[in-house]
């Protein structure tokens, strides 16, 4: 049984993707007043329509630091508090994964940074804006959506392996330095989704015009345990617990769900 989230708030950045958008339910399912911030004001109210009336659409740049303010502002006059910020936003992108013609050598630095910035300086931003309401009240729950790229590097994608990097190591810088100069009752953690096939990684995983799954894509398949890719519902479970007092002495943990990928050998 899921745990019991009534009279929570939550805030769910890149709410409108897969993964966020799939948490956003759960945690709204399980009693949380939800706030879906997300670049694509579309896609943040087609997935607050879907949910319900317990959740809020917010558009949202999560690279500016304005935007940001201007959520929270937004989020706080509709309902009063956050209790728990989920960082969602994220993805891959063609200009900064290599190809067959796209050498290492030829990444541009623009695409390079855009990548990064995305992955890692988003969570940095908004955590600065709604972890300084946590240490105000001392208490919160903050959840990032790593990536297994964040634990192995992914060949070819070396600004998001590089992001996801960054943001597992921030994941585990923050949870120290809320516990010791805050509160203790302030949690940061992180999830490390494997391969769930979305509309960003479409075009690494299954071929344009055909639909088949690429070379890469049967690679993937070879060396995940479980034979297949995960799908974004399996990610709700472990984020639910990890934002609940059920997981009141966990922080600073960084969970694979990737079908038991990390754990191969490859023999």
């Amino acid at each position: 049984m899921f745990p019991d989230l009534s009279g929570k708030v939550a805030v769910v950045t890149g709410g409108g993707g897969a993964i966020g958008g799939m948490i956003a339910r759960g945690l709204a399912a399980n009693g949380a007043r939800v706030a879906i911030w997300d670049l694509s004001e579309d896609a943040a109210r087609r997935q607050a329509a879907a949910i319900g009336e317990s959740v809020l659409p917010v558009r949202c740049d999560v690279l500016d630091r304005g935007a940001i303010a201007g959520a929270l502002e937004e989020t706080l006059a509709a309902a009063g508090a956050i209790d728990i910020l989920i960082n969602g936003a994220g993805g891959s992108r063609k200009e900064a994964t290599t190809a067959p013609d796209l050498p290492f050598f030829d990444l541009q630095p623009e695409h390079l940074r855009r990548t990064l910035a995305l992955n890692y300086e988003s969570a940095v931003l908004t955590a600065q804006a709604v972890g300084r309401l946590f240490a105000e009240k001392k208490r919160g729950v903050i959840l990032n959506i790593a990536s297994i790229a964040g634990l192995r590097p992914l060949t070819r994608a070396l600004s998001y392996s590089n992001g996801k990097a960054a943001l597992v190591s921030f994941t585990q810088w923050l949870a120290v330095h809320f516990a010791r100069e805050y509160s203790p009752n302030i949690r940061v953690n992180a999830l490390a989704p494997g391969f769930v096939l979305t509309e960003q990684n479409r075009f690494l995983l299954l071929d344009e015009k055909t639909g088949e799954p690429t070379a890469r894509g049967r690679q993937i398949m070879a060396t995940v345990p479980q034979g297949r890719y995960g799908e974004a519902g399996e990610m709700v479970g472990a984020a639910l617990w990890l934002v609940s007092d059920s997981a009141s002495f966990v922080t600073g943990a960084v969970i694979p769900i990737d079908g038991g990928l990390t754990a191969f050998a490859g023999v």
